[in-house]
């Protein structure tokens, strides 16, 4: 299985979406996210992963806030409140879903 991000976009530019599933397998659950202007996704069951396409951008991860940029990994517990914000028009991010509902045991 191999994703291509220019083919993901493209895939994901068909759709009234700002997110599209591409790949599943066991708990693991692959999207690519490309919001228009506004981060409006509110916390989720699953623990979640970020690794940056293009852009540039702040994160909030719960209480804190951070700059991030094509490349970077944001890590975001389950149930945690998190949103990109002041991020560029080009951003666009992988994500990742996986574990149990309710998150990981540290």
């Amino acid at each position: 299985m191999k994703l291509n991000p220019k083919e993901a976009l493209k895939k994901l530019a068909r759709h009234d979406s700002p997110f599209l599933d591409l790949f599943s397998h066991g708990s693991l659950q692959v999207e690519i996210y490309k919001p228009e202007k506004v981060d409006l996704q509110l916390p989720h069951a699953r623990d979640e992963i970020y690794v940056v396409i293009e852009g540039t951008g702040e994160f909030l991860n719960g209480g804190e806030r951070m700059t991030f940029s094509a490349g970077d990994f944001l890590f975001v517990p389950a149930g945690v409140e998190h949103r990109f914000e002041n991020f560029t028009d080009d951003f666009s991010t992988w994500v990742f879903f996986y574990g149990p509902e309710g998150g990981e045991k540290p």
